[in-house]
This record gives structure tokens, sequence and C-alpha cells, in this order.
């Protein structure tokens, strides 16, 4: 079978999305698992026919390009570990927990030829709707990202789990680096925040983030104020309303809605295969991913 031999690193939930997408690509032939639990290594290996192994450099001699999809916690060491061995690698957000770590990969990246992609997958539904790249930067933007408590992902706050997201998209929508943050926080459950709320100042924009794994009900949605009018974005309902007169290039549910729409995640998997395939830069950069990681540090150590 010809195609990118690819792998996943991290046999959880998301590293079975992960595969599905790899298993799913003409691009791709999914060839190995990775994951310290031999047994979940091995169930994930298994609904797609490819090896199984406890053991990275039997992981890397299978594999052309990874995919990190492992706890948060360990993004930064397996990814290092990957392009250290000659491997391209999509590593899930965060790209790491601390900056040192971010540019360690950054240049590793970049020493090596290698492909660095960081799995900021919602800026491609935001892209395809027609929020990013309008003629006019939004003043305002005010998302919520609340939730139920759930275990996963709580190995880091909940800034680097869940608002992570939204940080990458403002950066994408304003453009700057803030001057000032505010933030506050709770912890309910473990070490780390399970909510925050925080408050960036940027030059002619305000941005208001909240993020919980202890709300009583699920929501997402997101208001965008311009000078002209607002968007609002309901994600729960996949609603969008625009009372700006700068029109939206598409709503949730067109039929010729693109792949990056309908399934962000395969949309991110199938570029990150083509910048390895190509040789080019991929879609969302390592460098990307380090403006995301810095504004969380920067909310994280507000809120302290």
């Amino acid at each position: 079978m010809g195609g990118i031999r690819a792998g996943v690193m991290g046999a959880g939930v998301f590293g079975g999305y992960h595969a599905n997408k790899y298993a799913e690509s003409e691009r791709a032939v999914l060839t190995a698992v990775f994951d310290l639990d031999e047994e979940r290594a091995k169930a994930l290996a298994d609904r797609h026919g490819c090896v199984a192994t406890t053991d990275l450099d039997v992981f890397f001699e299978q594999v052309d390009a990874v995919t990190v999809a492992a706890p948060a916690k360990a993004h930064g060491s397996l990814a290092a570990s990957a392009l250290a061995a000659g491997k391209h690698v999509l590593v899930e957000k965060p790209i790491a927990l601390d900056l040192a770590e971010a540019d360690a990969l950054i240049a590793a990246a970049a020493e090596s030829r290698l492909v660095l992609q960081v799995g900021h997958q919602e800026r491609y539904v935001f892209d395809a709707i027609g929020v990013i790249g309008r003629s006019t930067p939004p003043t305002r933007i005010e998302s919520r990202r609340l939730g139920p408590y759930s275990e996963r992902g709580t190995d880091v706050s909940v800034v680097m789990d869940l608002m992570i997201h939204d940080l990458d998209l403002a950066v994408q929508l304003v453009g700057a680096e803030p001057r000032a943050v505010k933030a506050e926080r709770k912890i309910a459950h473990g070490p780390h925040p399970d909510r925050t709320r925080a408050e960036l100042s940027f030059d002619g924009a305000e941005v208001v983030l909240e993020a919980s794994r202890i709300a009583d009900a699920r929501t997402r949605d997101m208001r965008l104020v311009y000078p002209d009018g607002e968007i609002l974005i309901d994600f729960m309902t996949r609603e969008v309303t625009n009372t700006t007169p700068e029109p939206l290039k598409r709503a949730f549910g067109d039929d010729d809605a693109p792949l990056s729409m309908r399934d962000p995640l395969a949309y991110g998997t199938e570029m990150f295969l083509a910048a390895v395939a190509k040789d080019e830069a991929p879609i969302v950069s390592g460098g990307a991913g380090r403006r995301a990681l810095a504004l969380a540090l920067a909310i994280e150590a507000a809120s302290a």
C-alpha cells in the first residue's frame, strides 16, 4: 500500500479519533499505535490492523509522520522524541506546557526541515464561516466554553484544556498581543483550575473568555462586536446571527459546506499530510501554537 506511514501516540479517546482520520485518508496508511498502556494500544491497533507497541523505538521504525494525542502534560516530550527521530509531527493542543519546551520543538522542526503542526482545529470552522479575515477586526470578543465535570483533560488547567481554543481564535481575529491580562479562577477537583474567566485588553479590542468544566449545563457560544454590528455564534444550536453589513461566507448545514467545516479534524489531518508530502509549511504552525500557549500562561499567572 502507498501513502505516508502514519502513527498515533496515545490510544485514548482522541487518539482513536486521529487514528480514524488516518485510516480514512487516501494520503496515509495507519501503521502503528503507541501507548504506555499495552492493552489500550492493542485495542486501538486491532481496530485498524496495525502495530501496537509500548516501545518508542519500535514505533518510530514503523512511521514517517505522527500525531501526538496523549494527555497534555506529555505533548512536549513525545513531540520532541518524534522530531529527534526524524518524524513529522501533528501535536494536539496545547503544543507544550511551557514556552521553553515549545521553542525547542519549533527549533528542532526547523533544523531538521520537519513539519510541526498544532491541532487548533476550530479555526478551520471560523475560516469557513467567514469570520477570520474580515475587512474590519472586532472591537470586542466574548466567548463561553462551559460543560459539566469530566476527568478528561484534568491533568492540566481548564485554560490549557478548553480556553486555549478561544485564545488561538482571538489571536486570529485581533492579530495582536494583549497589553493587559486579568483573570480569576476556581479549583473544584484536584490541583488545577476547573473554571477560569479572563479579560484581555488589546489595542482596539477587549476579549472576555470563560471556560469551565464544572458548569451545570453545556454552553458554547461566541459574540463578536464590530463597529457596524455583531456576529453571534451558538455552537450548540449551530445558529449564526450577523447584524453587520458584511455577509458571512456560509452557515452551518450548507449543502456545499467544505470539509474544514463538516469535519475540521479530518481537514487538519489532510492539511498535515499535504504539508508532509509537499514539504510545505503547515496550516497551523508551531509558532501559532506557541502564541496560544503564551496567552494561556499569562492568564494562569494573572489568576494565581
